[in-house]
């Protein structure tokens, strides 16, 4: 009879939907093992369907397209009180930061501005999650599986009104070059103007 109770008791509660939960608290439900796993079965899966490096490098960040278009969304869904950067800056600085954090559990280490094109950005990052864990064969030693993550990045960014091209190069780590459009700079110079 007690088992009964405790039954109907359980089952009055209300369960929350994992759509509802902040971003932030979904950090500490999944292990870095498992994220470990999956991306290695993601590389492997795309790996089985491509022939070159070049080619391995476009379908991750293909991929990690799809995932930045989905996370961004989630993010202000579940955070109705954030607003949506309308300056470059402010939103290089949510990319570096609050986007970082909510997918890798960390800041990137550094954002740089190219001083010979006012239209290109840099955000490094020494070690990459998503490189920690995989294995590159000798004869693919080019391979950056942080493409995955410049596809997220672009995605972000261009799904919040900042149209760009973003490129993941070895050098310091890894750096996620940014290429912005040009009515993207036209528009915040205006913006800094008024």
């Amino acid at each position: 009879m007690e088992k009964l109770e405790a039954l109907k008791i359980s089952s009055m509660r209300p369960r929350s939907n994992i759509l509802d939960r902040p971003l932030s608290k979904g950090k500490s439900e999944v292990s870095q093992s498992i994220v470990a796993l999956l991306f290695s079965e993601i590389v492997q899966y795309s790996q089985s369907r491509v022939f070159t490096v070049p080619e391995l490098q476009t379908r991750l960040h293909d991929l990690g397209q799809d995932v930045g278009t989905r996370i961004i969304d989630l993010y202000f869904m579940r955070e109705r009180s954030a607003k949506r950067e309308t300056k470059l800056t402010q939103m290089l600085l949510f990319v570096k930061t609050t986007v970082w954090k909510n997918l890798f559990g960390k800041e990137a280490e550094k954002l740089e501005h190219a001083n010979d094109d006012e239209r290109t950005y840099y955000i490094i990052e020494k070690e990459p999650l998503v490189n920690t864990f995989i294995s590159v064969p000798k004869d693919k030693s080019s391979l950056n599986c942080a493409n995955f993550t410049a596809g997220i990045v672009e995605a972000v960014l261009t799904h919040c009104g900042f149209p760009c091209k973003v490129t993941a190069h070895w050098h310091k780590g890894t750096t996620y070059m940014v290429k912005f459009e040009d009515f993207v700079i036209a528009r915040d110079k205006q913006m800094e103007e008024k």
